[in-house]
């Protein structure tokens, strides 16, 4: 299947990485290493989020798998009432701050005012999932 530019998106530009929650990182890593045929490439803590990360690459894409440090943080919330599964989407932008004022003014709900530092060396907001058919969805920049 040939993909049409014209459908693109203006202002996603590629799907950044799909964030799993999981009860514990060591036991997620060696299954998802097995089920994708790849190795974690990065470990982080994101002491903001009481979270622990780690990356897979799928072709262009990434897995965050994000495992609370914590028993009060986003994460650990989300595993007691959902259990460990798909989190959130995350969307590559080019400019963050522009793309938060335009979907403000489209009526989403972002989650922060601001953009705030994240894992893997990104600025990051979240949309609230009640607006996105809900999925938590998370826009990410680059903060090079």
């Amino acid at each position: 299947m040939e993909f049409m530019s014209d459908h693109a998106s203006p202002y996603f530009t590629k799907i950044e990485h799909i964030g799993i929650a999981v009860r514990s990182l060591e036991e997620a890593i060696p299954r998802y290493e097995r089920l994708m045929g790849g190795r974690v490439y990065k470990r982080e803590m994101v002491e903001r989020e009481g979270v622990e990360t780690a990356f897979l690459l799928c072709g262009p894409n990434k897995i965050e798998l994000l495992e609370s440090r914590g028993s009060d943080g986003p994460i650990a919330l989300f595993l007691e009432r959902r259990g460990e599964g798909m989190h959130h989407v995350a969307y590559a932008v080019a400019d963050i701050r522009s793309e938060m004022h335009r979907l403000k003014q489209e009526g989403f709900q972002l989650l922060s005012d601001e953009p705030n530092p994240g894992a893997d060396g990104k600025w990051v907001c979240f949309i609230h999932p009640r607006g996105v058919s809900g999925v938590l969805t998370e826009l990410c920049q680059d903060r090079d």
